[in-house]
């Protein structure tokens, strides 16, 4: 069956959804490589992860990975695979480390998103409290804000990874730690990710959902997963916030 609506008005209910998600915001929990800023761009993760591999094969540890952990691009799943199979140990807390200081020397060369900066003034400056929930290191959010001269807009609400690598998202621990330290309601909150494991995190915390997607593949990946919003720039988020939600 066919929708009776037209393109026209399919862009005003979305834009009328993204108004009232952005305006009943009173804390706002933003995901870091994303909405914050591209922090592989000139540092590729894809070349992070192969660093760890190595780093796991002359330890004699590659039996651990799979082809596909092993193949993945992804420093986190690399990562992730080791904690699976030796949760706590010394091993996978080195690698941890070396991850981190990946991280570290990342943000150096990371690409602020488009527009975030102003938005995160902005909405600070409008009465919203801000957090960061990240599977990052808290380590380089605070590195990488205080180089853009942000960090004050978040405080003491920088929620990030811990050793304990179970509670990574999807798990929500981290919206949740985020939450406390705001003495935030989840309802009256808003959750800004970029990838699946995001917008499940925040489903598990009772937190609405906004999705930012730079590119048609991103989008899709959050639409199929279940996302109801999404935008390809923070930009009509800053009007909103700067017009206090008026259309």
């Amino acid at each position: 069956m066919t929708s009776d609506t037209t393109p026209t008005e399919q862009a005003a209910s979305s834009a009328e959804k993204l108004r009232t998600l952005v305006s009943r915001a009173e804390h706002v929990l933003f995901d870091f490589d994303g909405p914050i800023c591209r922090l592989f761009a000139g540092h590729l993760a894809d070349e992070v992860a192969d660093r760890l591999v190595a780093w796991l094969e002359k330890r004699g540890q590659h039996v651990l990975l799979t082809d596909e952990d092993r193949l993945s691009g992804d420093p986190h799943a690399v990562l992730l695979a080791v904690d699976r199979l030796h949760p706590g140990s010394d091993l996978v807390e080195a690698l941890e480390e070396l991850l981190t200081g990946e991280e570290l020397q990342a943000t150096d060369t990371a690409w602020p998103t488009p527009h975030v900066d102003p938005l995160i003034r902005t909405w600070l400056a409008t009465g919203a409290r801000l957090a960061i929930a990240t599977n990052n290191s808290p380590r380089v959010v605070e590195r990488y804000l205080t180089g853009r001269g942000l960090r004050e807009c978040f405080g003491t609400h920088i929620h990030g990874r811990s050793t304990q690598l179970h509670l990574l998202k999807p798990d929500p621990d981290c919206l949740n730690r985020a939450l406390e330290s705001l003495r935030a309601h989840p309802a009256t909150s808003l959750m800004i990710g970029d990838t699946p494991s995001d917008l499940q995190a925040a489903q598990q915390a009772g937190v609405p959902f906004l999705g930012y997607a730079r590119d048609d593949e991103r989008a899709k990946r959050l639409y199929d997963a279940g996302a109801e919003s999404v935008v390809d720039s923070l930009q009509p988020i800053l009007d909103i916030v700067r017009t206090g939600g008026r259309a």
